[in-house]
Formats: C-alpha cells, sequence, structure tokens
C-alpha cells in the first residue's frame, strides 16, 4: 500500500513533528522522498555495469570447515565434518560443501586472509567498512555499499532501484537478533550522509504488502491518480512545513513505484522453478528458537537487485559463531545447519547467475566476521581467531578456479603473503569503478576518492 508512515509508527501525520514520507515500508535508509531523489552521482563515467553480492556471515564461520578442511593435521584441528574433493583438482573443501565444492572451478578462495579485530561488535565494523575503522569501534569509516552509493548514486539513474542494499530476515532467536544489529551498524554511512544508507527491503517481514497500491490494479498504470494520491498527502503537511520540495519529485516517487523496485523484491513475480531451485525454507535455523531459512530466498532477490540496478547488495546470514556453549552450536550442529543451507544457496545463485548470462557482471564475495581457532574446543566448538579467515569470490569477470594463497598446517596463520581487509576494499571497489577515469572526474570529495584510488586489490583475481 502507498502508506504515509510517521517515526512513532502512527499514520497520521498531524500526530509528531519528526514524520516523514516513505513509500510503503521501503525504508531507503529512513530517507525522506526529496533526500532519496536527490541522492546523485557527480558522474558516472567511471562506474562499470558490475555488481557486488557481499554474503556475511555474521558470527564468524570457520575457515577449516568452509575451505581449508586441513585432513592431515591431528583430529582436534582438522575439519570435524571430513572433506570433500572439488572440481579443482587437489583442493578440497569442508564436507558440507558437496554443492559449493563441484563449482569451485567457478570460485576463488582465499587461504591467507586475516585481520586483527577478534571481538564480534568490532569485527563486523571492520569488515563491512572494508577497514575504514580500523579498530571497529563505530565512530570511524561507512559500510563499503554505503561508499558505493556516494560515488554512484543514492539510485539508479534509470530504475530508481536503490543502488546500495541490505537484506535481512526477522530474527527469532536473541543471539542472531544481536548479530543482525552489528550488520546494520557496520553497514551505515556515517558522515557520507543518510542518503547512502542501505535500503532493507523486508526486514520486518513487510515490505512487500506495505508496497500494495491502496488504487485498484486497474488504475494502477494510471500516474494521474498516483499524483493524486501525493497531492493529498502534500497537503496534510504543508501546515507542519515538515518537509520541502516534495513537489519535483512527486513524478519521480511515480517513477520508483511503477519501475522495478517491486519486481526486484517481490519473488512471486518470478520464475516458480526458479525459486524452487533457491528455496532453503525447509531448513530450520537458530539455536535456542528456530524459524525456517530464507538465505535462498535473499540470494535470489540479491541477483535480481543486481538486475535491476543495484550496485552493491549485502545478504546477511547469522549465527556462525560456533562456540558449542550456552548461546551457540557446535562445529557439527552448526555446519550441518547452516553449512548445507549456504552450501544449497550459494550453489542455486552460481547456477543462475550463469545461466542468465551475468557471471561476468556480478561479483560474489563470502566472509564474516573472522575466523575460528585451529583447535577445537572441548565442547567440540571453535572460538573466534582473527588471524586467519573465510574469504571467497566468485563471477564479475575477476580470474576464477584458483585457490589463493596458503595457511599454515594448523589453518592458523597465513603461510604466505596476508590479504587483509584492504584488500578485500580494493578488489570490490576496482570491480565496480574505473579509477583511471574517476581521476578525470571532479566533485568527487578528496578523501573519497583517494580512498578509491590508492586501494590495493588481491591481484591474482583482477583479470
Amino acid at each position: 500500500m502507498l502508506r504515509i508512515y510517521t517515526g512513532n509508527g502512527k499514520q497520521d501525520v498531524r500526530d509528531s513533528r519528526r514524520d516523514f514520507l516513505q513509500v510503503g515500508s521501503l525504508m531507503l535508509g529512513s530517507l525522506t522522498l526529496p533526500q532519496l531523489l536527490r541522492a546523485r552521482a557527480e558522474n558516472s563515467n567511471f562506474v562499470k555495469d558490475k555488481s557486488v553480492v557481499l554474503l556475511y556471515l555474521s558470527g564468524g564461520a570457520s575457515q577449516i570447515e568452509t575451505f581449508d578442511p586441513k585432513m592431515a593435521a591431528p583430529a582436534e584441528i582438522r575439519s570435524v565434518n571430513g572433506e570433500v574433493s572439488t572440481s579443482l583438482s587437489g583442493v578440497t573443501f569442508g564436507a558440507t560443501m558437496q554443492k559449493l565444492a563441484q563449482r569451485a572451478h567457478q570460485m576463488s578462495v582465499i587461504r591467507s586472509h586475516n585481520h586483527s579485530v577478534g571481538a564480534h561488535e568490532q569485527a563486523h565494523v571492520h569488515v563491512l567498512t572494508g577497514g575504514t575503522d580500523p579498530s571497529g569501534g563505530g565512530k570511524a569509516g561507512f559500510g563499503m555499499g554505503a561508499l558505493y552509493a556516494r560515488l554512484r548514486g543514492a539510485n539508479h539513474p534509470g530504475t530508481g532501484i536503490p543502488t546500495n542494499c541490505l537484506l535481512t530476515a526477522p530474527e527469532i532467536d536473541g543471539q542472531y537478533r544481536k548479530e543482525l544489529a552489528r550488520v546494520r551498524k557496520g553497514s551505515r554511512p556515517l558522515e557520507l550522509g543518510a542518503s547512502y544508507a542501505p535500503f532493507e527491503p523486508g526486514g520486518n517481514g513487510s515490505a512487500l504488502n506495505n508496497m500494495k497500491l491502496t488504487l485498484d490494479a486497474q488504475r494502477f498504470d494510471d500516474r494521474r491518480s498516483l499524483m493524486t494520491s501525493l497531492d493529498s498527502w502534500k497537503r496534510r503537511v504543508d501546515g507542519l512545513r515538515q518537509v520541502q520540495g516534495v513537489d519535483r519529485f512527486n513524478q519521480q516517487a511515480v517513477d520508483l513505484l511503477t519501475g522495478g523496485a517491486v519486481d526486484a523484491i517481490d519473488l512471486t513475480r518470478g520464475d516458480p522453478a526458479v525459486l524452487a531451485k533457491y528455496n532453503t525454507s525447509e531448513m530450520r535455523i537458530g539455536f535456542k528458537q528456530f524459524r525456517p531459512s530464507m538465505l535462498g530466498h535473499k540470494m535470489l532477490m540479491a541477483r535480481r537487485l543486481c538486475e535491476a540496478g543495484a550496485g552493491f547488495v549485502t545478504v546477511h546470514s547469522a549465527g556462525w559463531d560456533m562456540h558449542a556453549d550456552s548461546n551457540n552450536p557446535g562445529m557439527q550442529q552448526g555446519m550441518a545447519m547452516l553449512g548445507t543451507t549456504m552450501d544449497h544457496a550459494v550453489s542455486a545463485f552460481l547456477d543462475d547467475v550463469s545461466a542468465r548470462g551475468l557471471s561476468e557482471k556480478i561479483l560474489l564475495v563470502i566472509t564474516g566476521d573472522f575466523g575460528r581457532t585451529p583447535r577445537v574446543n572441548k565442547k567440540g566448538g571453535r572460538d573466534h581467531w582473527a588471524k586467519l579467515g573465510t574469504l571467497a569470490f566468485a563471477g564479475g569477470g575477476l580470474n576464477m578456479g584458483q585457490v589463493i594463497g596458503q595457511s599454515d598446517r594448523q589453518a592458523a596463520q597465513p603461510m604466505t603473503s596476508p590479504y587483509t581487509t584492504a584488500h578485500l576494499m580494493g578488489t570490490i571497489m576496482q570491480t565496480l569503478f574505473d579509477v583511471g577515469e574517476m581521476r578525470l572526474v571532479s566533485g568527487i570529495p578528496p578523501q573519497i576518492r583517494r580512498l578509491v584510488e590508492e586501494s590495493v586489490s588481491i591481484p591474482e583475481l583482477m583479470p
């Protein structure tokens, strides 16, 4: 429904001086409509026709049980669920990565990734800001998606789609809700400005319902009717003088509603067979409270958002903090639950992207807070370990089908030159932007320009 929401959840704009217009529950980073539509890129010539999907495994996925199983190590170190051969000669993954193992030639796995931040909240911020907040304290830097939106513009000029998106699911397990809050914190734009905050469709489970128009379907294409609805809203807020300049952007708001936003996030508007391939809802996730996994649906939505013009989509997968304690599962249970889910959802994503001819245009990045301790603890879990972590890539026109870097015998630290969060940031930004063209563009703040132009990528990945 085209609704007017207020800051306190009421729907009468006269009730609060903090009222603002939102289109359904498309929060769009809590933007007012004028802020949303004023956000522009200075020049888009340096923007490549590529997108990034960042699958963030919050809690910190084990490097051993995912992509570096170390089966020659002692029992207390090697993968608790064994290994599986991959499509790359001599390379194995953890045993729950059965489907991804068959697609390893479409991926590049980094086995020498690390950083120095070992606490959850700080690590979320450090990684999601691409290291622009070195300590992860939350008072510096900005989310990588927000940086992309600042350079690209908050909305795609052709489709109106927000260029920075965050895909989450309503969490019922308290531990998972903490992780969701951390991901949101790490994705904030901070000094870049609220216009570049991520669009989070469905964060409260109601986005699609709230996007249904009050107009009859037969009148949906009648823009004059939509304008009438917006004019009515404007008359109600004129007295408050809380929103300025709305008239100029009414038509653009209609364009957003009638454009690709609804199609991209409404999964019922696609091929049911494709949705079925992604489906993970029969898999339940949680620890004290459980819900169906929506990871497959989020990966499908990410692909659709990229096709519609979103350049940076973060997908949140919670629960990877596998300590085997009072709040978290151990490695066996956790990987059977989350590892299997990720394996299915990401494999469906890779197949779908390939079938649609988008492998060169969409880069998938898989990472998390940090890795896990080499040694399994007495309860069957692994604890926090920033000295070596999980990092993998697929697509985006980068060099695939390789293992980059080596860890030591215990998967405790890099044995070759480490690749840090700064390398992750550089690889992503150089995939999305033509740095040479950027140097010719005026109007970009110097600190942002330097951040991208001086970024260092993972050289083995770059074409």
